[in-house]
This record gives C-alpha cells, sequence and structure tokens, in this order.
C-alpha cells in the first residue's frame, strides 16, 4: 500500500511539471515563448510578430490573462498597457498614438470604460470624461473644470 502512494504522488508531481515552451512562425522566427503546466499558460509569456518584433506580454494564470500586460504595433510603438483580472481588461489602461505617446487613459471594468478617461495632446491632457457601463455621463473640455468639480486624490 505504501508503494502505490509513493507511485500516486509520483505520477501527479511528473504531471504536473512546469516547463518553458517556444513556438515558431514558418520563417524561423520566434512566436511565442513562457511557461506551460499540463498545456495551459502560466507566469510570464512573450508573443511576437512574424518580423520578429514583440507583440505583446503578460502573465497567464491557467490560460487567462492577468497582472499587467504590455502590447506593441508592428513597429515597437507601444499601443496600450493595462491590468488583466481572469482574462479581462480592468482598471486603469493606458492607450498610445502611433509615435508611441500617451493618447488617453481610462479606467475599465469588465473590457468597458467605466470610471474616468483622459485624452492627451502633445504630452497634455486637454479633455476628461466619465464613463458608467461603457456609456459617456459626463465630460469636461479642460483639466481645469474637471479640477474643480472632482478631487484628484481619489483617482
Amino acid at each position: 500500500m505504501r508503494i502505490l502512494i509513493i507511485i500516486f504522488f509520483f505520477s501527479i508531481s511528473v504531471s504536473a511539471q512546469k516547463t518553458y515552451q517556444k513556438t515558431y512562425y514558418v520563417n524561423g522566427n520566434l512566436k511565442a515563448e513562457g511557461w506551460l503546466v499540463n498545456n495551459q499558460k502560466i507566469d510570464y509569456w512573450k508573443f511576437y510578430y512574424p518580423n520578429g518584433n514583440l507583440k505583446k506580454e503578460g502573465a497567464f494564470s491557467i490560460n487567462k490573462k492577468t497582472e499587467y500586460w504590455y502590447f506593441y504595433r508592428e513597429n515597437s510603438t507601444k499601443e496600450k498597457e493595462g491590468h488583466f483580472i481572469n482574462d479581462v481588461e480592468n482598471k486603469w489602461w493606458i492607450f498610445y498614438d502611433d509615435r508611441g505617446y500617451i493618447n488617453y487613459k481610462c479606467q475599465l471594468i469588465n473590457n468597458q470604460k467605466s470610471g474616468y478617461c483622459f485624452k492627451y495632446k502633445n504630452k497634455e491632457i486637454v479633455k476628461a470624461e466619465k464613463y458608467k457601463a461603457g456609456k459617456k455621463i459626463k465630460e469636461w473640455m479642460d483639466l481645469n473644470s474637471f479640477k474643480k468639480e472632482n478631487n484628484l486624490r481619489d483617482l
């Protein structure tokens, strides 16, 4: 009986072994790399475009995106970055223009704008909006009017 218990625990530990996987495009460039347990993505992963540039990177927990992720355009400029909770976009997200400058920042809940969004131009906030479940409920056309109505410490 004791040997059967040892074999059972040994087989569980072998089947749940953590491995590092790399996949490649037909052209030979790296497509993705990261950790697997039981064929499920865990921990940190990186994904690449066929030209070899980084496409996105972030953590998984049992095949679901979690924690903070970064997304890039094919020319390597940042596209967006933000938090995932259980494979769903949540909390603050930052979106970049084609040059890699911040275009806007938004609070998201369940992949929808829900909270404040700030629009940037030339690295300055030029507009603020408030959303609830993806619908705009308020808009300020400049930062000063926004500050008059809102406590910035709450952000």
